[in-house]
This record gives C-alpha cells, sequence and structure tokens, in this order.
C-alpha cells in the first residue's frame, strides 16, 4: 500500500504525467481501504525512493509517446496552414499571370501597323475613325501614340467614348485589374 508521502514524492519527481497517474491511484486505494480502519503505515525510505523511481521508470515512455503524439498534431496544424497559404499564393499568382496576359493582348491589338496609320491621321480624323473601332482596340492605339496626338485625338472625340478609354489606359497600369475579366 502506497502512503500519501510516498505519493507526494512521486508528485514532485515525476511532473504532470506522474501527477495525474498518481492521483487515480491514489483516489483508488482511497475508495479501495475507506471500508477498513487506517492503520499506521511505516515507510522505509530506501524503498519508497525505489517505488518513486520504478514508478517513474514505467511512466517515462507513454509521457513520451505523448509528448510525441502532442507534437505531432501540432506540426500537423503547421503543415496545413503552410499549404493553405501556398494554395492563396498559387492562386494570386495565377490572376497576375492573366492579368499580365491581357494586357499584352491588349497592347498587341495596336501594334498590327494601326498605330503607324493613326500617327499620320489628323486628329479629327483620327477620332472620327476610332469612334466606330471597338473601344478596346481604339484604347491600345491611343495608348501606343504619343502624348500629345493621344490628347489631340481625345479632345475630338466624344466626352463619354473619351472617358471610357481614358478608364481603359488607367486601368492598364492597376495591379487590380486581374479582378475584373473585361477592361470595358
Amino acid at each position: 500500500m502506497i502512503s500519501i508521502a510516498i505519493a507526494r514524492k512521486m508528485l514532485n519527481s515525476c511532473g504532470l504525467a506522474a501527477t495525474l497517474a498518481t492521483v487515480t491511484m491514489v483516489l483508488s486505494l482511497g475508495f479501495a481501504t475507506a471500508q477498513e480502519a487506517p492503520k499506521p503505515v511505516v515507510v522505509d525510505p530506501a524503498s519508497s525512493q525505489d517505488e518513486i523511481r520504478q514508478f517513474c521508470t514505467n511512466i517515462a515512455n507513454p509521457a513520451r509517446d505523448q509528448r510525441y503524439l502532442l507534437q505531432k498534431q501540432e506540426l500537423e496544424k503547421l503543415q496545413a496552414d503552410v499549404d493553405q497559404r501556398i494554395a492563396t499564393m498559387d492562386k494570386r499568382k495565377a490572376e497576375y499571370e492573366d492579368w499580365l496576359k491581357r494586357r499584352d493582348d491588349f497592347l498587341k491589338t495596336a501594334d498590327l501597323g494601326l498605330v503607324d496609320i493613326y500617327k499620320n491621321m489628323k486628329p479629327d480624323a483620327a477620332a472620327a475613325s476610332l469612334n466606330d473601332v471597338r473601344i478596346t482596340v481604339a484604347a491600345a492605339i491611343i495608348m501606343k501614340l504619343s502624348a500629345r496626338q493621344s490628347s489631340l485625338i481625345l479632345a475630338e472625340m466624344d466626352a463619354k467614348k473619351a472617358a471610357v478609354i481614358t478608364n481603359i489606359i488607367s486601368s492598364a497600369s492597376d495591379p487590380n485589374t486581374s479582378k475584373s475579366k473585361d477592361p470595358t
């Protein structure tokens, strides 16, 4: 039979895991001996140290296993968080690549020799012609022209259409443009 003094020594010697095991053991012994009359127990200090050492040795492996299990669970949570962040970064990378591709396609639209044609036109004639062209093509052409030529053409165009073209040109440099699929 283990006395309370031995239980206290075990608690002090082994730590938390021993605390739980000792409390359980003391409680079970307490219920079993509740019907008996209390007997004074003489404890040999050498044998109690041996019992403490034996107890700590017996619970060392399960306690280590429990620590490893808790560490493994924490690592799995961290890995899930890292995986989630990688997925978010991959999504943002795909958005950026999509935006860059659409921007490059937009700029290539004007590279088909149209820019040279509009460079040599008078601003009023170019404005009249660009009023009838798709808005994205008109914006791409105006974006490729010099600032002076672009301003003269935009000044000759319908004010609403010139505003839309200006918005498209400004959105070409906006990093949030990739969130919408159509620049118009």
